[in-house]
């Protein structure tokens, strides 16, 4: 990518489809979040993790955990790219963090961290990964470069000034 405040590497692009759009005349939540599905994928075809992979060794991932924030809005038409940043990875889970840009005026509109874990599809349990996609996995970490722990991850939903907390 040629801008030099996209953080992250590139994994996939797109353009806000007119059936994305919402009462509020901008890019619905599911869209962003199902965006965020498809650079996922992108990126587990980098690592090998294809549907003929999927089908020939009968593992595949699960996304166990993801939040996303919401930064500006985009409309129909508006191109996107999304990177992704890996944050960590151990020999059975990887831990992810997408940014969404708009990738004409370059702003930031939405991230999305993701904790995903391998699985063996027969028995529906946590497998290690495969040393071939780990090794992959390793590599593009090191090729991603040293970027600081995005502010957004690991961020909790509060109301800061509660008028009312069901927390004791």
């Amino acid at each position: 990518m040629s801008d030099p405040d996209y953080l992250g590497s590139d994994v996939v692009s797109g353009q806000v489809l007119p059936e994305w759009i919402d009462v509020n005349q901008h890019m619905n939540v599911a869209y962003y979040i199902l965006a965020f599905d498809l650079a996922v994928d992108s990126l587990w075809e980098r690592f090998g993790i294809t549907s003929e992979y999927v089908n020939v060794t009968d593992s595949s991932t699960f996304a166990v955990e993801s939040h996303i924030t919401w930064q500006r809005e985009l409309s129909v038409d508006q191109p996107y790219v999304i990177t992704t940043q890996l944050l960590a990875y151990d020999e059975k889970r990887i831990h992810q963090f997408m940014r969404m840009y708009h990738s004409t005026e370059h702003y930031l509109a939405a991230t999305a961290e993701w904790l995903n874990l391998h699985v063996d599809l027969s028995v529906r349990k946590v497998a290690p990964w495969p040393k071939d996609i780990l090794h992959r996995i390793a590599a593009f970490a090191e090729q991603q470069g040293n970027h600081d722990w995005p502010p957004e991850a690991g961020k909790q939903m509060q109301v800061a000034k509660p008028l009312f907390s069901s927390r004791n």
